[in-house]
């Protein structure tokens, strides 16, 4: 077998190890047996599963942007492209087993590994959103503000908007979660007085 091969096949099984087990749980001996090949072969391709993870971690995120790029249409105005890319970003990360599994192991043991790779994550989708803020500011779509704050406030209120409210209330339904989004950052609450 070509060493490419070998290589995807390592890939491949710590993907799904790391999805499986998390990050703490992991070792290079469940990852050679899911793999199907001996230790020293990750050893070839891989020094340590720091390594490993963080390779896991780049196809993701190559991933992540792929979905954005796709979603995006420039004849569109600024809010339906970033609700669209939300939406597909924030889908992905919730069907994606290794995000469940980081979440799930940040919150019962605080592995620094796992808060580390939700960050790396995170911040590929606040640059994302960063940048179509810079742009439909550029486009006259948007007022001039900081896009790095306007990006963090927009990703955390889609977060409360998707997952969060759903502790304190029905859950809210895509239509929904829409209109308060556009309510919030497009519109702004205070009524305007004639």
């Amino acid at each position: 077998m070509a060493a490419v091969d070998r290589r995807q096949q390592v890939i491949k099984a710590a993907a799904k190890s790391f999805s499986l087990f998390g990050y703490k749980a992991t070792t290079m001996d469940q990852v050679a047996k899911i793999a199907n090949v001996g230790k020293g072969t990750i050893y070839t391709f891989f020094s340590n599963k720091e390594q490993l993870f963080d390779e896991i971690l780049r196809g993701v995120i190559l991933d992540l942007k792929h979905i954005a790029e796709r979603e995006i249409r420039r004849d569109k105005p600024f809010f339906d492209n970033l609700q669209r890319v939300l939406d597909a970003l924030l889908e992905f990360r919730s069907e994606h087993e290794l995000f469940i599994k980081l979440s799930q192991e940040k919150r019962e043991f605080g592995t620094p590994q796992a808060q580390e790779g939700l960050d790396k994550i995170e911040s590929v989708i606040l640059g994302y959103i960063e940048r179509e803020v810079e742009y439909a500011i550029g486009q006259g779509q948007v007022k001039p503000c900081d896009p790095k704050v306007v990006s963090a406030v927009m990703l955390k209120l889609y977060v409360v908007l998707t997952s969060e409210m759903g502790k304190l209330r029905e859950p809210l339904d895509k239509e929904q979660i829409k209109a308060y989004f556009r309510l919030f950052l497009a519109e702004g609450l205070e009524l305007k007085q004639v």
